[in-house]
């Protein structure tokens, strides 16, 4: 079991505890225990309690050390998530009790190691430096079975190392084993329904409700006046047609032999649309695994496998996507077009990691990779990811599908007349990416707290909830700023519906400046630079995502409004 231990350091060290019961490997239920034997016990990495990337080997710092270290081996998921599990110096006897037990004796001084810092004096020379000395570890067991490991540190047995001296210190442990009625493949359940419990199922519900009512106003009203306009257009289109035939077209219908040009950087424009296309199915593949129990509690590694594997197989959908939208958009060079997907979000991605990895190295931090699995990740690129990019992109060049236009498109592009300035792309984006945004900050911070804090978070039904009504306002608010684009007869909505739809992973990374600064204690070059890197990376994919929901919504509405009316 992995449970957090603060050791006390400036900022609190968390220590996590793996024990021989495995609950990332598939054996766990191959270990049971007759009295008195030894139970494994691995210690993980250590860091700042409030810098969740800042981690460091256990023995990087001079805790007590068995005769021989033993290095636990890791899957890729743990690897990435900078776990190191090492053998711990603690022996737990299956049953057997200990009262402080002396693990080691050392001769310590305050400048090599952390500790429990006592603020209570208003200036720093007056603050007072603590170590704790003695842990307590808790065992429940049921038959021979071990179910779960607390980890505590006994508060009054500290050592005080204010003065900067020598001082002779015993590290002891004590052992209690507790009969419990709990079944072995139930013991993660406590873990699991902690973010289940009444006062936080309030709040999240309150969020989805407030979410739900704020938004079916909302779109209900922009649905309203959408369809009101819509009628009376065809209404106006279908009576002019009857009128004389030398009166002049307004508004959208005036654009029709525009409004399916091609955009500008087509192959560009369809790269976004196949990586897009990609991590959306990404996203629901893990939304998938998490609903069924694939993903528990401390066992994050599983997340980081399952993204690494499922990102790498649906690459095909990436190639095929991309290339079958270029050739429709009549492209020539899809060879380019397929390079330029495979690059668009992976490229970013890429350079960020080689920028990150170096600052890890620098700090000789668990989040740098091993060399070794450095090398299976370029081996499930270059194996794995590329081929099936190439034989999507193949399949996508070969399925001869053709662009379907209900009307024609003109020689020549008609000139868009002069627009006032909110009607400009940047604002609306402004104003497309606020309403979904606000549909989902609520459990932004949940998330937050848990990939970049300890909270656990486990209501994944929830978060499937909160996703749907992302998609759904995205499409929506997006199809209602196109109709007013092609209202004010501006045709080139292509991008614009792109940038609109994908315009919420921006407030997202703006929603990353507030929680870095006033919702989170995180601080040093390393821990900032991890979180706006991987968060840009993140809210980037969001971005691809999101606006390719978008344009997919808003080229149905503009199929749709001229597929209905009679055009010349």
């Amino acid at each position: 079991m992995r449970k957090t231990m603060a050791v006390g350091v400036p900022v609190i060290i968390a220590l996590l505890i793996l024990c021989g019961v495995d609950l990332v490997r598939s054996d766990a239920s191959d270990h049971r225990y007759k009295e008195g034997d030894l139970v494994p016990l691995y210690a993980n990495k250590v860091g700042p309690f409030h810098n969740p990337s800042e981690t460091y080997r256990y023995f990087d710092l001079p805790f007590c050390s068995p005769d021989k270290v033993k290095e636990k081996k890791e899957a890729l998921g743990e690897v990435l998530n900078g776990d190191r599990l090492v053998s711990a110096p603690y022996k737990l006897e299956f049953q057997k009790h200990k009262d402080s037990e002396v693990a080691c004796k050392r001769t310590i001084k305050r400048k090599k190691w952390p500790g429990k810092v006592d603020k209570e004096g208003k200036d720093p020379s007056e603050y007072k430096t603590y170590l704790y000395k003695h842990i307590h570890f808790d065992i429940s067991y049921n038959k021979d079975r071990v179910i779960e490991i607390n980890v505590r540190t006994d508060p009054n047995a500290l050592v005080d190392l204010t003065e900067d001296k020598e001082v002779d210190v015993e590290f002891m442990y004590t052992v209690k084993w507790k009969e419990t009625t709990t079944p072995f493949d139930k013991r993660m359940d406590k873990y699991s329904q902690s973010s289940s419990l009444p006062h936080h199922l309030e709040i999240h519900w309150f969020s989805i409700i407030n979410s739900c009512v704020t938004v079916l106003l909302l779109t209900g009203f922009l649905a309203t006046i959408l369809m009101r306009v819509l009628k009376n257009d065809f209404v106006k289109y279908a009576h002019d047609e009857e009128a004389a035939e030398d009166q002049e077209e307004t508004g959208w219908k005036y654009i029709h032999g525009d409004v399916f040009r091609f955009p500008k950087y087509k192959s560009l424009f369809a790269a976004a649309l196949g990586s897009g296309t990609q991590l959306f199915t990404l996203t629901i593949f893990i939304f998938i695994l998490a609903l069924v129990g694939v993903f528990y509690p401390y066992n994050r590694g599983a997340l980081f496998t399952a993204l690494v594997v499922i990102y790498a197989l649906t690459s095909g959908i990436a190639g095929y996507t991309a290339t079958s939208f270029y050739c429709q958009l009549e492209g020539t060079n899809w060879v380019r077009n397929l390079l330029l997907t495979g690059c668009l979000f992976c490229g970013p991605l890429f350079l960020t990691f080689c920028f990150l990895n170096t600052v890890a190295i620098a700090y000789t931090a668990t989040a740098a990779l091993p060399f070794g699995t450095i090398v299976v990740i370029v081996l499930i690129w270059t194996l794995v990811t590329s081929p099936l990019l190439v034989l999507g992109g193949i399949a996508g060049k070969n399925s001869k599908a053709e662009f379907q236009a209900p009307v024609r498109t003109t020689k020549y592009p008609r000139e868009i007349p002069p627009l006032p300035w909110y009607r400009a792309t940047i604002p609306q984006m402004a104003m497309a990416g606020f309403l979904p945004f606000s549909a989902i900050y609520i459990e932004l911070y949940y998330i937050f707290a848990s990939v970049w804090g300890h909270r656990i978070y486990t209501i994944y039904s929830i978060l499937f909830i909160v996703f749907i009504i992302l998609l759904i306002v995205t499409a929506f608010i997006t199809v209602a700023l196109t109709y007013f684009q092609l209202a004010a007869e501006d045709h080139e909505w292509w991008w614009r519906s792109f940038l609109c739809g994908g315009s919420t992973g921006i407030f997202i990374y703006a929603y990353c400046l507030y929680y870095y600064y006033a919702r989170s204690d995180m601080s040093g070059f390393m821990q900032t630079s991890f979180f706006f890197g991987y968060m840009a990376c993140i809210c980037y994919g969001f971005f691809l995502m999101l606006g390719t929901v978008g344009f997919r919504a808003a080229l149905l509405f503009v199929r749709h409004i001229y597929r209905s009316i009679k055009c010349e």
